[in-house]
């Protein structure tokens, strides 16, 4: 008989029960600070929200059209929901939503949301001539219309469920890797053999600038710079590869994209209805580094988070990314304050805690003397402070250079802090990070280095505990600290003022300034979305199982 033995207590106890159970309070944790931390973030959300339902932008309207089945593109290239809404708004009439025009339209002429696009892009008529129609004939209209496009997203989500259910259950944390050839069919090649290699999780980076594009392009791409565009088609073409990896190795396969930037919400509605499973969907990184309007980005990640979360789509936040432009070790406690923000509006968009995929990452300096116990420290401290989330760890990548032996060694440390501390989703670190776009050689190589240390350091974490008044308690305890302290200032303040002064990722945004901030529109008293309602009142119907 081997001498192998299997780790039974975890077969036997659901991933995520069992780091409830088994990853304790190691850290003596002070309970008062962490419900400290935790109710000021929810008061610094609620700030927020009291302002957010008061305003629409462009591309929430453009997501309820293309809910509503509006899909393709004129003559001239542009996106059919994008014609629609932009004559609605040069007509001043956004501020009551697309859907009160749109279902007055589908009543007047019999025709499907589709052909309306169509017959306006077409200049067949105008936005003036559709009559006025009794309001609870129109709204009926509405509420069908919305109803079934749910109902879609419901089917799709069914149908992901189905497959889980016959799927092998996967070890944890889950093997993370991405895709970025510019060419989606490259991609799909790409992703099936990531797959067939063993990785659980694929995403297909963006084209770099995608974000800053006030439009979805359309249909399937094969020219991008730094990753492929992310469109409807791209999702359906990489989604099949993925189904087919599935079959041949009995696993499923998750899916990830970008929610993000100036079309947040139309990308949510294109994941959720091509079956993606994470979406990179954080409240702030839009604000911070690609220099998006404040109140924009934060009306958008609203809704974009309501439309995940009835999708039954697992969100992750960027936090990770701070660490990249500020010190790891200086400034860990402001990924915790944004942790605990990014948390508390993402319940306030409905999703539930198992969905929300928080990020942080292994950033600090290898030169640093125990820097891994410095690891460890936050690694742990972010698993006990949010127990029942599907925390999103990332590789180190500041601090890498062409020393491919050194990268690999560092990856692998990372993958032992991630195995001990019950981290769910581990974005592989690639060998080659600081030369190349990876090749599938760097990709296998990273999925087999995560393979090794998961399975050799499987049971690692139920066997170890932390030297009580140690120096990674001592080091959790002050994140924890500082964490509070940032979280009751800017309370005080407000986060637009807190981001203004460079809070965090040391950078600075004014609440005014940034990109399309001519996008946001006060709402008139009549404004009309169905969907809101629909999917922020039955989201508790929409919950998933976790992989």
């Amino acid at each position: 008989m081997s001498g192998v033995r299997p780790n039974l207590r975890s077969r036997l106890i659901p991933y995520n029960e069992r780091i409830v159970t088994l990853v304790d309070n190691k850290l003596d944790l002070d309970q008062k600070k962490v419900d400290l931390a935790r109710d000021t973030a929810g008061k610094i959300a609620d700030r927020l929200h009291s302002w957010i339902g008061d305003y629409t932008t462009t591309t929430t309207e453009r997501a309820a059209a293309r809910l509503l089945g509006i899909d393709g593109v004129d003559k001239e290239g542009v996106p059919l929901a994008n014609v629609m809404v932009e004559k609605l708004h040069r007509a001043g009439l956004l501020d009551r939503g697309l859907v009160p025009w749109l279902a007055r339209a589908v009543v007047a002429r019999e025709e499907s949301p589709l052909d309306i696009a169509e017959a306006l892009a077409d200049g067949k008529f105008e936005i003036s001539v559709i009559p006025e129609i009794p309001a609870e004939r129109w709204r009926e209209i509405a509420d069908t219309l919305a109803e079934e496009a749910a109902a879609k997203i419901r089917a799709t989500r069914a149908k992901r469920e189905r497959i889980i259910q016959k799927a092998a259950e996967p070890n944890k944390p889950l093997l993370y890797v991405i895709v970025a050839t510019g060419n989606v069919y490259e991609d799909a090649l790409q992703a099936k053999a990531a797959a067939l290699q063993g990785a659980d999780i694929v995403a297909v980076i963006r084209h770099t600038g995608q974000s800053l594009l006030d439009y979805v392009p359309y249909g399937p791409t094969t020219e991008g710079f730094g990753g492929t565009y992310a469109t409807q088609e791209n999702f359906r073409i990489v989604r099949k590869a993925l189904d087919e990896a599935g079959e041949e190795t009995g696993r499923y396969i998750q899916l990830v994209n970008y929610a993000s930037g100036l079309c947040m919400p139309e990308i949510s509605v294109m994941g959720a209805f091509e079956r993606l499973d994470m979406m990179l969907n954080d409240s702030m990184y839009g604000i911070l580094f690609r220099d998006i309007n404040m109140k924009r980005t934060f009306i958008d990640q609203h809704f974009s988070r309501m439309i995940n979360a009835y999708a039954g789509i697992i969100i992750n936040t960027g936090e990770d990314n701070y660490l990249t432009t500020a010190d790891a070790y200086e400034n860990g406690h402001t990924v915790l304050a944004s942790q605990f923000i990014n948390e508390q509006l993402a319940i306030r968009s409905g999703l539930k805690e198992e969905q929300i995929g928080l990020g942080h990452a292994f950033e600090i300096d290898p030169a640093m003397e125990d820097g891994l116990l410095m690891e460890i420290a936050q690694a742990q401290l972010c698993r006990e402070l949010f127990p029942r989330s599907p925390l999103k760890y990332m590789p180190p990548t500041k601090h890498i250079t062409g020393d491919i032996f050194k990268t690999y060694l560092i990856n692998g440390m990372f993958n032992l802090v991630s195995v001990l501390t019950g981290q769910e989703i581990q974005l592989l670190g690639m060998l080659t990070e600081a030369i190349h776009t990876p090749f599938i050689s760097d990709r296998y190589l990273s999925i087999a280095n995560g393979q090794y240390v998961f399975n050799t350091a499987r049971g690692l974490g139920d066997e170890l505990f932390y030297k009580k008044g140690g120096r990674i308690q001592a080091r959790a305890e002050k994140l924890l600290d500082d964490a509070c302290e940032m979280l009751q200032e800017i309370e005080k303040i407000g986060l637009e003022a807190a981001m203004g002064k460079g809070f965090f990722a040391d950078i600075k945004r004014t609440p005014d300034g940034g990109k399309g901030g001519s996008g946001v529109v006060e709402k008139h008293d009549q404004y009309y979305n169905p969907f809101i309602d629909l999917f922020i009142n039955n989201t508790a119907a929409a919950g998933r199982r976790l992989f």
